[in-house]
């Protein structure tokens, strides 16, 4: 049996380096994709830090494209990106002068506490309701949970996200906080700063998972072995979560790890909204002002946070289910 449980770890560890073998070339085709996007689509940031000099010349024109390497051709360009970026130096910002590494190391803290507070509160709000609704099939709780998963994924989280700041405050005089909360102002402000915008997140998260759950749940509830379980006298609840969930969330598993671009998508927007210092809200003024290593530099930060998250959700397979070997 130790023989076994080594190899199986073995296969593990290899299979958990050749994935992160495979994030190379991906991380690079993400480099490549940004920085030609970044360059072809209107605007200029030359031409608007330009602007913003009304005394500016061809002179200063040229210093400036020296300055920030956009006299050279274009593959000399990322070539000199692809460079300094193995070396931990996503370059400076050409509006602040500060680099976009300590720009990110201060902001992806709280866009990854947002995203991760939004996902808990899906996941919480889904596979109750999801449980719920395949053992109680084709009743009142079954329809209503449908119908909510519906209302999910019909309303944009920005649309009510909006609602939730102009309609409070139009009738009651209350809106949800506005100004961020470090933790250092206590734990609970801190949380309930987040828990608006999370809550709102979550609940477009938790409707796609909350249907992939009663699906799932569906076709276990229907297996012989849940059956002999019924059929020995087991408790509900021991039925229910030791052997109908476990299996159950398999495919779930996949629908949550899908569901973290969703979620990184949302911070964007809702930082906005909600004045988070996160990378959502920096990568938004950054497109803005054309500014071209900063949303090189989030981009590529938020593909190693997806490519990551897929591989953590590829382990836990073999963690819910000790049958799936990787080899």
């Amino acid at each position: 049996m130790a023989d076994i449980e080594a190899e199986g770890d073995g296969f593990m560890t290899q299979y958990i380096v050749r994935r992160l073998l495979l994030a190379i070339p991906t991380l690079i085709l993400v480099m490549f994709a940004t920085f030609m996007f970044v360059r072809i689509i209107p605007g200029d940031v030359v031409e608007m830090i330009m602007a913003e000099s009304p005394y500016a010349d061809e002179e200063f024109r040229q210093s400036l494209e020296e300055q920030l390497g956009l006299d050279q051709p274009i593959p000399e360009q990322f070539a000199r990106y692809s460079f300094n970026v193995l070396q931990g130096d996503l370059g400076e910002s050409p509006w602040t002068g500060r680099a976009v590494s300590a720009e990110l190391q201060n902001r992806l803290p709280v866009t990854l506490e947002f995203g991760l507070y939004a996902i808990l509160l899906g996941l919480v709000i889904a596979i109750p309701i999801g449980v719920w609704a395949a053992m109680r099939q084709d009743t009142f709780g079954d329809y209503a949970g449908r119908s909510f998963a519906i209302l999910g994924l019909s309303v944009p989280y920005f649309l009510t996200a909006l609602l939730l700041v102009i309609f409070p405050q139009m009738w009651f005089g209350w809106t949800p906080p506005l100004s961020y909360t470090p933790w250092s102002d206590g734990v609970f402000a801190h949380l309930y700063y987040y828990f608006w915008p999370a809550l709102l997140l979550g609940i477009n998260l938790a409707a796609g998972i909350m249907r992939m759950t009663r699906t799932m749940m569906l076709e276990v509830l229907r297996q012989d072995y849940i059956r002999t379980a019924w059929s020995k006298g087991l408790r509900e609840r021991v039925v229910i979560i030791r052997h109908s969930l476990r299996n159950a969330m398999i495919p779930v598993l996949t629908v949550i790890g899908l569901q973290v671009s969703i979620a990184i998508g949302g911070t964007i927007i809702l930082e906005t909204i909600f004045n988070m210092p996160g990378i959502g809200r920096y990568f938004i003024g950054a497109v803005f002002n054309r500014d071209y290593p900063s949303i090189q530099g989030v981009v590529l930060v938020l593909a190693a946070v997806i490519i990551l998250t897929n591989l953590v959700v590829d382990v836990l397979y073999g963690v819910l289910d000790p049958r799936i070997r990787y080899s």
